[in-house]
């Protein structure tokens, strides 16, 4: 009879001391959730055509952001490029990502850029109020990392500074994970 209950028993016995005792740290996301979310701030923007108007007005769809002075220097062009390739690469699904570049000084924007930035954003804001919501990692600047802000406005994640191809691979996996969670409530557009 005991060793009836002790087999019945074990594999109970066994995922409690893995849970508490092994302690797996099984992790699926290449990007680093952002814990606390913090929400998207009421920043004043100016659009490069000097339409002037509020960051939380990108609320509605995912966002991916990037971060660079509008000199725009190699790996600002690097980052660009990543985040039209991710956008891209969603097939279908890319209508309900948002490429935003977010401009922190009034430095004009090099023409040769503006073909490659058609379809996103491109919004200056203040660089102080900017630090002050995104949040590089340790040894890092804003301007190495493209950021996810989701639907309801939160920004919630943040991929490794310095990405290549490989990285990014790993980034879009991430990115589809999160369009095929939120497939049932979130809609393309605003």
């Amino acid at each position: 009879m005991l060793a009836v209950l002790l087999v019945c028993a074990s594999p109970v016995i066994a995922s409690y001391f893995t849970y508490y005792v092994v302690r797996p740290e099984g992790r699926r996301n290449f990007g680093e959730l952002i814990d606390p979310q913090r929400p998207l701030p009421a920043l004043a923007t100016q659009a490069l055509d000097g339409q002037t108007g509020e960051l939380t007005a990108l609320k509605g769809q995912w966002l991916l952001l990037s971060v660079a002075d509008g000199g725009c220097d190699a790996r600002c062009e690097q980052n660009l490029y990543f985040q039209r390739q991710l956008r891209e690469s969603l097939g279908k699904e890319k209508e309900r990502l948002e490429r935003v570049w977010l401009v922190d000084d009034a430095a004009p924007v090099r023409e040769a850029l503006r073909p490659a930035l058609a379809s996103s954003a491109v919004l200056r804001v203040a660089p102080a109020a900017l630090a002050q919501w995104l949040e590089p990692a340790a040894g890092q600047r804003l301007e190495d990392h493209l950021y996810v802000v989701d639907p309801l406005g939160n920004l919630m994640m943040r991929f490794p500074a310095r990405m290549d191809a490989e990285a990014a691979a790993k980034a879009k996996r991430d990115l589809d994970r999160l369009l095929r969670a939120s497939s049932s409530w979130d809609k393309p557009g605003r």
